[in-house]
């Protein structure tokens, strides 16, 4: 029997509904253009992840990865100052733009809307490390062009009910 989460599986539409809520929050929360691009991570020594996690009529995960300079460039567009060095502020930044594009994207979404919660973000920072999560019933990858930096989100459902 098909749920009204599952028919989401059948709509085809993530990727559109990811691109159009990272573009409305890059836009009214730090006033830049974020559009899906062909983008690669740059040579950062340091590579920043947020993780947002998905409960409720889908389980899975949202996650934001970038390299230093763009995760500094992001707070910098958020908070009006200039940080010198990845501190706890810059992280907070990118679990924060993170959040509210996993709440944008399933706000598109009316049976997601009012029956997924999102955990609060985790940090990921290092240079040699890999995110692992089970087998998808479907994943939506995505890179973004932010000013000349790139960044890369994903949306990854584990199951949906």
């Amino acid at each position: 029997m098909s749920t009204p989460a599952r028919e989401l599986l059948q709509e085809g539409a993530h990727a559109q509904d990811l691109d159009s809520a990272v573009e409305e929050v890059f836009r009214l929360m730090m006033g830049a253009a974020c559009t899906a691009a062909d983008a690669r991570l740059s040579d950062d020594k340091e590579t920043i992840t947020a993780v947002i996690g998905l409960a409720g009529a889908m389980s899975g995960a949202c996650t934001l990865r970038c390299g230093l300079d763009t995760a500094l460039r992001m707070a910098e567009c958020m908070v009006g100052t200039s940080p010198a060095e990845l501190d706890d502020m810059v992280k907070d930044a990118i679990g924060e733009v993170c959040n509210m594009i996993a709440g944008a994207w399933k706000g598109k979404h009316p049976v997601l809307a009012s029956g997924c919660m999102l955990s609060t973000p985790a940090v990921v920072t290092g240079t040699n490390y890999r995110l692992h999560m089970q087998q998808p019933e479907f994943r939506i990858d995505r890179s973004y062009k932010f000013e000349d930096h790139a960044v890369h989100i994903s949306i990854v459902c584990e199951s949906i009910q």
